[in-house]
């Protein structure tokens, strides 16, 4: 059967204030995540996404993590991570190291040299995420944003085993 030619079904469209909300968060997101960027690569030489690569090991039990491990926290393909853990290897914050139990396996460390950029970056990154979201909002609203993201995540949680997932690519 040629499902090229059926017509689809019409989608429940957004209302006029769902589309003020949707687009909303869109421009917020974009803005957060570029002024985040901004931040870290002035202060630090690295994209967010690095620093959150260098604060996960750097919280990980003996500062390391299995590739896969740490592609699946960061949500990018494996091949993401490759070259972004190639980028931080080169900087001297990362090493990998071969897994014993799995030839195929490697384990990404965060060196003494990446604690200590983690170290002096922190105060600017924290102090540029108070200033972008929680000095704006109320406690109130710091809570309900907490709640909303938390039921938006759960909701999004791939939790089939077949899922086209990017950390599995």
């Amino acid at each position: 059967m040629n499902t090229a030619s059926t017509p689809a079904e019409e989608p429940e469209w957004l209302t006029e204030e769902e589309q003020r909300v949707w687009r909303s968060y869109l421009h917020a997101s974009t803005l957060l995540e570029d002024h985040m960027d901004r931040q870290l690569q002035r202060d630090a030489g690295m994209p967010h996404i690095y620093y959150g690569l260098l604060v996960k090991l750097a919280e990980s039990p003996h500062r390391r993590l299995r590739m896969t491990e740490l592609a699946m926290y960061a949500k990018i393909t494996r091949s993401r991570l490759s070259h972004a853990i190639a980028r931080l290897e080169r900087n001297g914050w990362v090493r990998r190291e071969d897994c014993p139990s799995d030839k195929r396996g490697q384990f990404a460390v965060v060196t003494e040299d990446g604690l200590e950029v983690l170290r002096s970056a922190a105060p600017g990154h924290v102090t540029t995420v108070r200033n972008a979201v929680f000095d704006r909002l109320s406690p109130e609203q710091q809570k309900s944003l907490g709640e909303i993201m938390q039921i938006v995540a759960e909701g999004l949680q791939p939790n089939e085993a077949g899922a086209d997932l990017p950390w599995l690519r």
